[in-house]
């Protein structure tokens, strides 16, 4: 048992399943050690591929509704659900381990976003009138809907405590706050005046959302306290506090902080770049609360790009992963460029980042596997493992996203004929 503990920490007994006796802890280390093997090499025989088709027309986001986590992971059930949302106007789940359909939705408008609670096994969707519903994942039944009248919606689910909530960022600048399964509003704010929130982020320790949008350089991102948004006053605004820096084209909150936001912005020429990570707090006094938003780290960045999307995220306290054209870099907090990569000829569509790995989806139809280990004198860092190809460019195009769960990889292609298929990537132990 103490081996398991040394190689991942947060192993315990019941990550081994009911069968105490049949899955000894010896058994279960084989078992993860010989998986990671194969997720580490992805040789032919060490994975199967499935090709999920259905949909007639652009996937715009796929989502796990039950997968298997990285933390503890069930060795003996590897079956995952996918469920993918598409411009056809369905929602299609997917078993991602044999390819077949589950349940798909009946038609509405162009479906434009889509997030999930695993938890709940539910399944928040938005389409191009901004009708938002939630699904039930396993069944496809529809539980709600509520409209915003945004042809673009922005999603983010969230839990506190027991109560359950949907904020939608707008095309108009608002940010709109659900509660329930029954989509019942609570509180709307603007915060970007005109421009659409395609920023939308909620810390770790759920009192903090972070909102804003890419599309103008003048405008600074908000941070919004939870609590006022999800209990609003009668006869008060919601809590904001506007981020010092402007420009914001990525933000990503630091998982294992309780309210730690980096930030890539302008830095003062329109071409530079810079991140800057704030750390976000409540000052309250007798008459008043005031948010803080204190600066703790600033570096350039050397991305010498011209405007392209920028995908960022952390994956613990010290190490972010950024994407932008065919490159991939990872830098320390400090602003310590860890390590560099450029596997693709063009540029990232998607990235997936957990404690194991880190998956790039690109335009060039490849997928690129990478994982982390600990060098003796460098600490931890990532390496590039290999390829995993999305078919032929007579059929198919492009990558657009990628996602995973500890076992399984599955991304969208983008097909020629306007008909997105997801490719299933699913490894065995």
């Amino acid at each position: 048992m103490r081996m398991c503990l040394q190689r991942w920490s947060f192993c315990n007994l019941s990550v081994l399943g009911k069968e105490q006796v049949n899955h000894s802890w010896k058994t279960y280390f084989l078992r993860r050690c010989h998986l990671e093997t194969k997720m580490t090499k992805g040789q032919s025989g060490g994975y199967t591929c499935k090709s999920l088709r259905g949909h007639t027309g652009r996937v715009v986001g796929l989502v796990y509704v039950q997968g298997n986590s990285v933390q503890q992971p069930d060795l003996w059930n590897s079956s995952a659900t996918v469920c993918s949302a598409s411009t056809d106007g369905t929602v299609r789940a997917w078993n991602v381990q044999n390819g077949e359909r589950l349940w798909c939705s009946p038609v509405q408008s162009p479906l434009t976003g889509i997030v999930s609670d695993e938890q709940r096994e539910v399944v928040i969707t938005a389409d191009s009138t901004g009708l938002i519903k939630t699904w039930q994942s396993q069944t496809g039944q529809e539980l709600a809907s509520f409209s915003t009248a945004s042809p673009h919606c922005t999603l983010l689910q969230y839990s506190i405590n027991n109560d359950w909530f949907v904020t939608v960022g707008t095309s108009q600048g608002s940010v709109c706050t659900l509660v329930d399964l029954t989509l019942t509003k609570k509180s709307s704010i603007v915060v970007c005046d005109t421009f659409r929130v395609n920023i939308l982020l909620v810390s770790p320790d759920k009192k903090w959302i972070a909102a804003g949008t890419k599309d103008n350089d003048d405008l600074s991102p908000k941070v919004l306290y939870t609590e006022s948004l999800t209990s609003p006053s009668e006869d008060e605004d919601p809590l904001c506090q506007s981020v010092p820096v402007t420009g914001c084209q990525a933000a990503v909150f630091i998982p294992t902080q309780p309210a730690r936001l980096a930030i890539i912005h302008q830095d003062q020429h329109p071409n530079n770049r810079a991140l800057t990570v704030f750390d976000v707090s409540i000052k309250k006094s007798k008459y008043k609360s005031e948010i803080q938003v204190q600066q703790v780290e600033f570096f350039p960045l050397t991305l010498n790009l011209w405007r392209s999307d920028i995908l960022l995220e952390a994956k613990d306290s010290n190490h972010i992963v950024l994407a932008a054209g065919e490159q991939l870099w990872v830098y320390s907090l400090k602003g310590i460029l860890l390590a560099t990569f450029k596997d693709h000829t063009l540029p990232i569509s998607s990235i997936s980042v957990d404690s194991f790995r880190v998956v790039t989806a690109s335009q060039d139809l490849s997928l690129r596997v990478l994982t982390w280990r600990n060098d003796r004198d460098r600490g931890l860092t990532l390496e590039s493992q290999y390829h995993l190809l999305g078919g032929s460019h007579t059929m198919s195009r492009a990558f657009t996203h990628v996602a995973c769960d500890y076992s399984s990889i599955v991304a969208s292609v983008e097909g020629n004929d306007g008909k997105d298929v997801l490719k299933a990537y699913s490894f065995t132990s």
